[in-house]
Protein backbone atom coordinates (compact mmCIF):
# COMPACT_ATOMS: atom_id res chain seq x y z
CA UNK A 1 0.00 0.00 0.00
CA UNK A 2 0.88 3.34 -0.58
CA UNK A 3 2.63 5.76 2.65
CA UNK A 4 0.23 7.93 2.63
CA UNK A 5 -2.73 5.61 2.92
CA UNK A 6 -0.97 3.58 5.34
CA UNK A 7 -0.38 6.78 7.23
CA UNK A 8 -4.34 7.83 7.31
CA UNK A 9 -5.34 4.71 7.92
CA UNK A 10 -2.93 4.74 11.06
CA UNK A 11 -4.40 8.12 12.27
CA UNK A 12 -7.95 6.82 12.14
CA UNK A 13 -6.86 3.69 13.89
CA UNK A 14 -5.23 6.21 16.58
CA UNK A 15 -8.00 8.22 16.85
CA UNK A 16 -9.91 4.85 17.87
CA UNK A 17 -7.44 3.99 19.99
CA UNK A 18 -7.89 7.09 21.90
CA UNK A 19 -11.71 7.06 21.65
CA UNK A 20 -11.98 3.77 23.57
CA UNK A 21 -9.31 4.79 26.41
CA UNK A 22 -12.06 7.96 26.50
CA UNK A 23 -14.83 5.55 26.32
CA UNK A 24 -13.98 2.58 28.62
CA UNK A 25 -11.41 4.34 30.89
CA UNK A 26 -11.81 7.96 31.14
CA UNK A 27 -15.72 8.27 30.92
CA UNK A 28 -16.54 9.20 34.42
CA UNK A 29 -13.58 11.40 34.66
CA UNK A 30 -13.22 15.45 34.27
CA UNK A 31 -11.37 14.15 31.11
CA UNK A 32 -13.96 12.40 29.61
CA UNK A 33 -16.34 14.75 30.86
CA UNK A 34 -14.66 17.63 29.14
CA UNK A 35 -13.96 15.47 25.89
CA UNK A 36 -18.20 14.90 25.66
CA UNK A 37 -19.43 17.54 27.40
CA UNK A 38 -20.95 15.62 30.19
CA UNK A 39 -22.41 16.33 33.87
CA UNK A 40 -20.54 14.01 35.98
CA UNK A 41 -24.38 12.51 37.11
CA UNK A 42 -24.93 11.50 33.79
CA UNK A 43 -21.56 9.88 32.97
CA UNK A 44 -21.68 7.74 36.01
CA UNK A 45 -25.72 6.80 34.92
CA UNK A 46 -24.04 5.80 31.34
CA UNK A 47 -20.83 4.52 32.38
CA UNK A 48 -21.58 1.30 31.70
CA UNK A 49 -23.26 2.49 27.94
CA UNK A 50 -20.18 4.14 27.28
CA UNK A 51 -17.75 1.25 27.92
CA UNK A 52 -19.56 -0.59 25.47
CA UNK A 53 -19.65 1.43 22.64
CA UNK A 54 -15.99 2.12 23.29
CA UNK A 55 -15.60 -1.91 22.70
CA UNK A 56 -16.95 -1.32 19.33
CA UNK A 57 -14.72 1.43 18.42
CA UNK A 58 -11.80 -1.01 19.63
CA UNK A 59 -13.11 -3.04 17.11
CA UNK A 60 -12.59 -0.72 14.80
CA UNK A 61 -9.49 -0.03 15.73
CA UNK A 62 -8.61 -3.19 15.45
CA UNK A 63 -9.67 -4.23 12.01
CA UNK A 64 -7.78 -1.25 10.72
CA UNK A 65 -5.15 -2.59 12.06
CA UNK A 66 -5.13 -6.33 11.29
CA UNK A 67 -5.96 -5.24 7.28
CA UNK A 68 -2.92 -2.86 7.52
CA UNK A 69 -0.98 -5.96 8.69
CA UNK A 70 -2.42 -8.06 6.23
CA UNK A 71 -1.74 -5.49 3.82
CA UNK A 72 -5.52 -6.91 2.91
CA UNK A 73 -7.19 -3.80 0.64
CA UNK A 74 -10.78 -5.09 0.91
CA UNK A 75 -10.55 -5.15 4.47
CA UNK A 76 -9.34 -2.06 5.21
CA UNK A 77 -11.74 -0.41 2.71
CA UNK A 78 -14.83 -2.17 4.77
CA UNK A 79 -12.98 -0.93 8.32
CA UNK A 80 -12.79 2.45 6.96
CA UNK A 81 -15.97 2.63 5.23
CA UNK A 82 -17.80 1.28 8.99
CA UNK A 83 -15.83 4.47 10.77
CA UNK A 84 -17.07 7.21 8.14
CA UNK A 85 -20.65 6.02 8.12
CA UNK A 86 -20.38 6.23 12.22
CA UNK A 87 -19.04 9.32 11.82
CA UNK A 88 -22.17 10.27 9.78
CA UNK A 89 -24.38 8.63 11.88
CA UNK A 90 -22.92 10.96 15.36
CA UNK A 91 -22.42 14.13 13.75
CA UNK A 92 -26.48 13.85 12.36
CA UNK A 93 -27.51 12.46 16.15
CA UNK A 94 -25.13 13.84 18.88
CA UNK A 95 -22.86 15.80 18.12
CA UNK A 96 -21.19 18.04 14.59
CA UNK A 97 -17.65 17.73 15.38
CA UNK A 98 -18.06 14.00 15.23
CA UNK A 99 -17.70 14.31 11.31
CA UNK A 100 -14.66 16.18 11.67
CA UNK A 101 -13.13 13.57 13.99
CA UNK A 102 -14.39 10.26 12.78
CA UNK A 103 -15.44 10.88 9.06
CA UNK A 104 -13.41 13.55 7.47
CA UNK A 105 -10.33 11.23 8.29
CA UNK A 106 -11.80 8.05 7.25
CA UNK A 107 -13.24 9.46 4.08
CA UNK A 108 -9.60 10.76 3.13
CA UNK A 109 -7.78 7.55 4.18
CA UNK A 110 -10.36 5.78 1.78
CA UNK A 111 -9.62 8.13 -0.60
CA UNK A 112 -6.04 7.68 -0.50
CA UNK A 113 -6.83 3.65 -0.69
CA UNK A 114 -8.64 3.89 -4.11
CA UNK A 115 -6.01 6.58 -5.50
CA UNK A 116 -3.13 5.09 -4.24
CA UNK A 117 -3.78 1.83 -2.23
CA UNK A 118 -3.18 -1.09 -4.77
CA UNK A 119 -0.74 -3.23 -2.98
CA UNK A 120 2.62 -2.58 -4.03
CA UNK A 121 4.98 -5.86 -5.96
Amino acid sequence: MHTLTIALALIVCLIHVYIVVLEMLWWDTPKGHKAFGLKPDFAKATKVLAANQGLYNGFLAAGIAWALWRVDVPALAFFLGCVAVAGLYGAATSSKKILFIQTVPAAAALLALFVFGLPVA
